[in-house]
């Protein structure tokens, strides 16, 4: 029987928070199982993160209790997992939760057999009966005994349960076409809040994909609708306590429909797609919003989320010091501690300082501009010092790999668009780190994980690949680095052979750790689905290269996604952006030469998505053969399946080619 704590040794945070836990946890491996095995016990597996409130707070209440740690080291054997780290993992026993319970939610609580099959699935229990819930203890005690005296009933019910998910999964059929984009659409507008924007009611998470998918369908279309719907999003969010107004950042969500109540974790993926709908929304309609939110949300990444090796951290805690928000909020009294009086009384009233949180504190909003931006300004940095001097949250630091692929396009993109060249080369340095850490050049293997330069033992699921190809994608068309365009080739012709079977996407890789069943979740939800992000990649390389066997890759991979996408679209969106950008061409722009000028109007104004190359004539890239100088100036060559229109060498006429919907 193991009786030590192994999570010491492990690169995850959040496993290494509770690694001084009296609980005997294990990480999740062949051996933890074996002892289950050896011992005839059952297994229970703990699945969170290091930015989940009730995590920490079943963390305390019952993994840090030596009798309930005594009790679980007795009949069971323990397993701490990181749901960012294994996906897979997390996965699986998500989707045994919500079918066993109706829901699912972290902490996921889930009892397996030896053979980790789940018999018994929940997410937080109390340490004490309360509300109609059962104790911790009480649950465990009930599970020991039917261990003990229906051993039968409970193998059964795993074999079940691991036999109906294994029959949800099928091939996919269908195309997501014209004729879905425009349904979706219209869909969407009956979801839509009229009066605090967003979708559905309360909570409200950032639509991030949703509304690049809006965006992508006002450029090829004209609808008004369309941009109405991300333009009224886009400042609710922006305005709200969602956003940090004094430092830029978005919290994972809202607890009310009127997006004044974080629920203060700061997450990486959430950060990245925000700040890549910003800058679009910025290309689409020049607002000045647009731009300050894009450029603030691209500055809290590199200074709140940046490693020291230079990739991104995953997220930032929604507690501090275990209160939920106490470095973000402000009362009243700390506001004239830290201001004059006349300074107080305006921030008050500009920033509803009314009682909106707990305890008389509130979240700062900003629901109007000021009427003196400069006095804001100064009273912003003001209040950030203040701020600084209280417990930072605490700091996920881990890398993953589709994260910072999410981020790395972000960036390149806002870079070039908002003329913010610290953006690209902060975007390159963390697609190096990806690149030098995570990627195995000997197995051709992408690893999802590192922490301080240290690589994870888990092996890159489906987004991982696709997120950092189409990363290096786009960061080979601002660079013109031939490297990230053969290292994205190579990432996806290992996906092909990888992930892809019988024409359907899987989320791990055929040579991964075999698990009771091999996920396959197509739902675009808090990220995007990694087939989402296999259909983007795959268009993008197609589009440089004119590879048919790219173009069929992508085409198999959106129809993964066509079923949600005609009937909940608010669940496909990463899907039908890409299904937009396909609709809009897809275009190809070579540019032949160095031009910051022409490279601005090709990301600005072609379609967003659309392959963008620059590099001297005779790189390597089929897109850019034959693609010359014009009268030894820099041209942009736009194409069209590599039949390309006349050259242009002034940024009005590239703008001209695109006859944006008007």
């Amino acid at each position: 029987m193991t009786s030590v704590n192994e999570l010491g040794r492990s690169t995850s945070p959040y496993l290494r928070q509770h690694a001084g836990n009296p609980v005997a946890w294990r990480e999740w491996s062949k051996a933890a199982f074996a002892e289950a095995r050896e011992r005839d016990v059952p297994v229970f597996l703990s699945v969170g993160y290091s930015a989940c409130h009730w995590c920490h707070v079943m963390a305390h209440e019952s993994f840090e209790d030596e009798a309930t740690a005594a009790y679980l080291n007795e009949h069971f054997v323990n397993i701490k997992v990181d749901r960012e780290e294994r996906p897979d993992v997390d996965a699986i026993y998500m989707s045994a939760t919500v079918a066993m319970v109706g829901q699912g939610g972290w902490p996921m609580s889930v009892f397996l057999t030896p053979d980790a099959e789940p018999f018994f699935c929940g997410t937080y229990f109390p340490k004490d009966a309360r509300g109609g819930m059962a104790s911790f203890r009480q649950v465990l005690e009930s599970l020991v005994d039917a261990w003990q005296t229906k051993r039968d009933q409970i193998d059964d019910i795993g074999r079940r349960v691991v036999g109906q998910l294994g029959a949800q999964q099928h091939a996919a059929e269908g195309a997501i076409d014209t004729a879905t984009l425009d349904h979706a659409a219209e869909l969407l507008k009956t979801d839509f809040d009229p009066a605090d924007a967003g979708f559905g009611g309360a909570p409200k998470f950032p639509p991030s994909m949703v509304l690049d998918f809006l965006l992508r369908h006002h450029r090829r279309t004209g609808s008004a609708d369309a941009l109405e719907m991300v333009a009224k999003t886009c400042e609710r969010m922006a305005r709200g306590g969602m956003y940090d107004q004094l430092a830029g950042g978005f919290a994972r969500y809202s607890v009310d429909r009127q997006w004044i109540v974080p629920h203060f974790e700061k997450m990486l993926y959430d950060n990245a797609l925000l700040l890549d709908v910003y800058t679009h929304w910025w290309a689409v309609s020049s607002d000045p919003l647009a731009r300050r939110i894009a450029e603030e949300t691209a500055d809290f990444l590199l200074t709140e989320l940046r490693t020291e090796e230079g990739g991104f951290a995953s997220a930032l805690d929604a507690d501090t010091e275990g209160v939920e928000g106490k470095y973000y909020v402000w009362t009243p009294e700390q506001l004239h501690e830290a201001l004059t009086e006349d300074d107080a009384r305006w921030v008050i009233e500009l920033c509803d300082v009314s009682g909106t949180f707990e305890h008389g504190s509130s979240v700062l909003q900003l629901r109007q501009d000021p009427d003196d931006p400069d006095r804001w300004q100064r009273i912003r940095a003001i209040l950030r010092e203040a701020r600084a001097q209280r417990t930072y949250p605490g700091r996920d630091d881990k890398v993953v790999a589709a994260w910072n692929g999410l981020a790395i396009t972000a960036l390149t993109r806002a870079g070039v668009i908002l003329d913010r060249p610290e953006y690209v080369e902060a975007a390159s340095q963390a697609a190096r780190v990806v690149r030098d850490v995570h990627l195995d050049d000997e197995t051709g293997r992408l690893h999802r994980t590192s922490r301080d330069g240290v690589v994870g033992t888990a092996h890159g699921v489906l987004e991982d690949y696709t997120a950092y190809a189409q990363a290096c994608l786009v960061l080979f068309g601002a660079s013109g680095n031939i490297e990230w365009y053969d290292t994205a080739q190579r990432l996806l012709d290992r996906t092909i052979e990888q992930f892809v079977a019988n024409g359907s996407y899987f989320d791990t890789a055929a040579d991964a750790e075999q698990l009771v069943w091999r996920p396959q979740d197509p739902t675009d939800n808090a990220s995007p689905a990694g087939v989402s992000l296999a259909a983007e990649a795959f268009t993008t390389m197609a589009s440089m290269t004119g590879s048919v066997r790219y173009e069929t890759a992508a085409a198999e991979a959106l129809k993964a996604s066509a079923t949600i996408a005609a009937r909940a679209p608010r669940f496909a969106g990463r899907a039908l952006a890409v299904a937009e950008t396909i609709a809009a061409g897809p275009l190809e722009i070579a540019i032949a030469g160095r031009s910051p000028e022409l490279l601005r109007t090709a990301f600005t104004d072609a379609p967003w998505g659309t392959a963008i190359v620059q590099g001297d004539p005779g790189l390597a890239v089929p897109l850019m053969e034959g693609r010359t100088l014009v009268q030894d100036q820099p041209a942009a060559y736009v194409c069209q399946k590599f039949t390309c229109r006349l050259p242009v060498v002034l940024p009005e006429d590239l703008r001209r080619e695109f006859r944006p919907v008007n």
